[in-house]
């Protein structure tokens, strides 16, 4: 008997090579295509993470690198603020003009403290946003630049649980990462930010300023740091800032309180 159906099947066999053919090209294409896009132009700071070399700052045993006067301990692999007594400071060098610096941090109830980066009052803010006063303002909040740039939200986990931070710098462009999250990230000379410059000048603080050394703040309450650590960015990296970061707004309250302050420090100087 002869069989009708095999001219069919013959039929249906060569589109599927065919269509397998094309859809092998296609991939092959598009994996082309994408190896272009990466390689093109400058690498950016921003993703750079497995291939960084990082230095690290802090071995989780000593105090090598490190000084204070006495105020801080080594608990359980972090640096520990166990009593007053001033900033935990690093001497083995002054922080790079263009660096990328991460870090992990622990407060206390209603704990206020800051990581210190450039010279002056240029601060990644440390701070239990629930407990303390400041967590009402979010240009004061946890991962703000302190008196200056609001974060894009609030990413803080619970007292007693460990928080990352991540401060990028590149020329102008300052960048703050909180929990794996981008939550500011702006040029300091862009005239959009003037008057958020303005405050942080007020305050003592110069963003323009380099050669600073890193310093860990002692604002009177326990806090908790660990894997410190930093790299210095190469000229090839680029960092752009994104232009859709929106800092949070301060509610009205908690911006009366503010004015009053930036008032009385304006007024310091005529005292003298």
């Amino acid at each position: 008997m002869k069989c009708r159906c095999l001219p069919n099947r013959k039929f249906h066999l060569i589109g599927a090579v065919i269509w397998t053919a094309s859809v092998w090209m296609c991939c092959l294409l598009n994996a082309a295509d994408n190896v272009g896009t990466a390689t093109e132009g400058a690498p950016s700071a921003e993703q750079s993470d497995a291939a960084a070399d990082f230095v690290e700052l802090f071995d989780g045993k000593s105090f090598d690198g490190w000084e204070h006067s006495g105020n801080w301990r080594i608990e359980d692999g972090a640096f520990f603020r166990a009593a007053g007594g001033g900033s935990l400071t690093y001497k083995r060098t002054l922080v790079p003009d263009d660096f990328e610096l991460r870090f992990e941090w622990k407060v206390s109830d209603g704990c206020n403290s800051g990581v210190y980066y450039r010279p002056g009052q240029v601060e990644y803010q440390v701070l239990d946003n629930v407990g303390s006063p400041y967590g009402e303002n979010p240009r004061q909040s946890a991962a703000s630049l302190f008196f200056c740039m609001a974060p894009s939200k609030d990413a803080t986990r619970p007292v007693g649980e460990w928080n990352s931070g991540r401060v990028v710098c590149k020329g102008t462009v300052i960048q703050h990462w909180f929990n794996g999250q981008k939550v500011l990230d702006f040029d300091y000379t862009d005239p959009k930010w003037a008057e958020m410059v303005r405050l942080l000048t007020i305050r003592g603080g110069d963003l323009t300023g380099r050669g600073g050394e890193l310093w860990l703040q002692d604002h009177g309450q326990p806090v908790w740091y660990r894997n410190l650590r930093w790299r210095e960015i190469p000229d090839e990296e680029s960092l752009k800032p994104s232009p859709n970061f929106e800092p949070m707004a301060i509610p009205p309250a908690a911006l009366a309180k503010e004015q009053k302050r930036v008032q009385a420090m304006l007024k310091k100087p005529e005292s003298k």
